[in-house]
């Protein structure tokens, strides 16, 4: 079961899967019990994989919890398109254009609807990847537009944003009023609310970095993010000669919370690590989320979860490799994430749902 994950897997804007080359991380500590879990995972159990091959994230459930709306790479496509399951993993189908690439798919109330990111408008070939002679950085593409959609045939029946920047990354808060999204139309990518058909967009982030990956509290009242703060001249001079060129260099990424209106902000994680894909536990005092803060080499990124005041933070997986994208059922009683974990071949990266311990 020894698996090698090959360098570099992709960052889909707001894919964020690894942060450099891999080395091969021993994952043969599975119980014919629960197949996908390891020892010390004693938050999760009868972990199930869903997708078997190809490069598989962001998974998300529908508000009745019956279906997952996810972004993957699999088969002939050459980049992110986007799919929908049953929450046990059959009648998969893909419900995107297949054109240009597309990111961050979230459902609308009722789940007759969905909303995505895709750069198809602007050519319906996928993108150029990003100048790595730069470093590790990430693609902030202009072309990316938020987009309504059908999910029983994927048209798309609104478009959403129409800014000559960026817009992506958008989920959809569990009271079904708000979507909450990352821009850059105003020259930094910041974080803002509209409601359901497009209009009263609204600006809520306003310091200096990368603002992004947000959703809502279950209660409706908060919205957890990741960003970046850069705080030496140095830092200061790297951050504004990549934003100029719509590029972002994400080794630093801490966790924070504010009110649903931009208000009261507050930084839950101080690990000066890479953290990201945060997600509110049911009960609205805890957040789950994926780092490398504890990695020896950086390369590993597992599940963390920490409450809201920035205390207790305790250790969820143990993969070795890749661990994330995590989000809760509406009772707390199910955990849906992306895993490298057990995969057959190298690179690929699968979706899996386990049921929580608390």
């Amino acid at each position: 079961m020894n698996k090698c994950l090959r360098n570099a897997v992709i960052v889909g804007l707001g894919v964020f899967l690894a942060m450099g080359a891999f080395g091969c991380a021993k994952q043969d500590h599975q119980s014919s019990e629960d197949p996908y879990r390891f020892p010390e995972e004693k938050h999760l159990k009868n972990i199930r994989m869903l997708t078997n091959g190809g490069e598989n994230a962001e998974a998300y459930f529908s508000f009745a919890e019956k279906r997952l709306i996810y972004q993957a790479t699999v088969g002939d496509l050459q980049c992110d398109q986007i799919f929908v399951m049953n929450i046990d993993g059959s009648q998969k189908r893909m419900v995107s254009t297949g054109k240009g690439r597309t990111t961050c798919a979230y459902f609308l109330p009722g789940d007759s609807t969905f909303l995505y990111a895709s750069t198809h408008l602007a050519d319906e070939a996928c993108p150029t990847p990003p100048d790595r002679s730069k470093g590790y950085v990430w693609k902030l593409y202009d072309a990316f537009d938020i987009f309504l959609a059908r999910i029983s045939d994927g048209k798309i029946i609104r478009r959403l944003t129409d800014s000559p920047a960026y817009d992506a990354e958008a989920t959809v808060s569990p009271l079904g009023d708000k979507i909450v999204f990352t821009s850059t139309r105003d020259g930094d990518p910041e974080i803002y609310v509209m409601d359901l058909d497009g209009s009263n967009q609204t600006r809520l982030t306003f310091a200096k970095g990368y603002d992004g990956g947000a959703f809502f509290s279950w209660d409706g009242k908060k919205i957890v993010f990741r960003a970046s703060r850069p705080q030496t001249p140095e830092e200061l001079e790297d951050y504004e000669a990549l934003v100029k060129e719509d590029l972002y260099r994400p080794t630093t990424l801490e966790i924070f919370v504010m009110d649903a209106d931009g208000k009261r902000m507050k930084q839950v994680t101080h690990l000066k690590a890479a953290s990201f894909a945060p997600f509110f536990h049911p009960d609205n005092r805890r957040i789950i989320f994926s780092t490398n803060a504890f990695s020896e080499t950086g390369r590993n990124f597992d599940l963390y979860i920490i409450n809201i005041d920035g205390t207790g933070l305790e250790r969820v997986t143990y993969n070795g490799t890749f661990d994330g994208f995590p989000m809760f059922t509406r009772d707390g009683k199910h955990l849906v994430f992306a895993s490298n974990r057990f995969n057959k071949q190298r690179g690929e990266t699968n979706i899996f749902i386990a049921e929580w311990v608390d």
